[in-house]
């Protein structure tokens, strides 16, 4: 099974940015995290990051006949980005959604989410084990 992991904008400032929210491990650590898990699952991924929308959705039309499943937290653009969803169902590639904070206990305008209304699951409020479970789900629906 393959798997895209895909990181939104301000990622890759965790441990810096509003740590109180966002946790204090950093995004290195995030990446070293699913990558392990990835191996304990026998999942081979690819991890991407970009703070540019129009890269995110290359990165997604560029997955169309690669990956079995992405795994994304779209970052801010969860509440703006239609671009990024008509992505995800243009590819039709099962997507699973995952926020480290409950973006439903957040600020209104973070409480709606363009990407939810395609992923297959939406993991929120978990911090980094999020992730670990936003990958079970994927290799338990393929």
């Amino acid at each position: 099974m393959r798997v895209l992991v895909i990181n939104g904008p301000n990622l890759n400032m965790l441990g810096i940015r509003e740590p109180e929210i966002y946790g204090k491990g950093s995004f290195s650590a995030l990446e070293d995290s699913i990558r392990q898990w990835c191996a304990e699952m026998g999942i081979e991924c690819e991890l991407y990051q970009s703070n540019h929308e129009g890269c995110i959705v290359d990165k997604i039309q560029a997955a169309y006949g690669h990956f079995d499943g992405i795994l994304i937290n779209p970052g801010a653009y969860t509440h703006t980005s239609v671009a990024i969803l008509d992505a995800l169902k243009a590819v039709g590639i099962l997507t699973c959604e995952v926020h480290l904070s409950e973006i439903s206990r957040r600020e209104a305008f973070r409480q709606f989410s363009y990407v939810s209304l395609y992923a297959g699951k939406t993991i929120t409020g978990l911090g980094f084990e999020g992730y670990r479970e936003g990958l079970k789900w994927l290799k338990a629906s393929v």
